[in-house]
């Protein structure tokens, strides 16, 4: 089958943060055709959009896949739901948080699953933490994430020493 490499943002603002990542990372790289080749460093964040709630915690993986954009998508929503996520407000607090940020390039406007992910070249605490592990990167539709402007004052290096490997 072939494989593709993929990009995936982790994100936590409420429990055990760091437990939440690591689940997160645990569970896809124990998923069956899915290869983890890149984990960046755990960044604390300001929450961005929303209610008022505390920082999250964030990181952004690379993986090597043979599953279709759909099938990582499910498999996230399962890790989310294993983390007790609920989905009861717009960018509101979470557990975990998993979003496909690029699957191979791939552009569609598929209402479950945009790729790439419609906010990632705006998101601060997507494209830091993607830079640290990935450079060169390009991001379909908006060039190289290095070239980018985005707004990374809310996005700090883990004052907890945060990290998952």
């Amino acid at each position: 089958m072939p494989t593709v490499n993929a990009v995936i943002a982790l994100g936590a603002n409420l429990g055990d943060r760091q437990a939440a990542l690591q689940g997160a990372l645990d569970g896809l790289r124990s998923t069956p055709g899915i290869e983890v080749i890149a984990i960046s460093s755990v960044y604390e964040t300001d929450p961005v959009g929303g209610p008022e709630q505390p920082d999250y915690a964030n990181a952004v993986i690379r993986v090597r896949s043979a599953l279709s954009a759909r099938e990582l998508l499910d498999r996230a929503h399962e890790l989310e739901s294993d983390w007790d996520r609920t989905r009861q407000e717009r960018w509101g607090p979470r557990t975990l948080d998993i979003d496909i940020i690029d699957v191979g390039g791939q552009v569609s406007d598929d209402p479950m699953l945009t790729l790439p992910h419609p906010r990632a070249h705006e998101r601060g605490f997507v494209i830091v933490p993607w830079l640290e592990i990935e450079p060169e990167a390009v991001l379909s539709g908006h060039g190289p994430i290095s070239a980018l402007a985005i707004d990374a004052s809310g996005v700090r290096g883990s004052g907890e020493g945060m990290s998952i490997r």
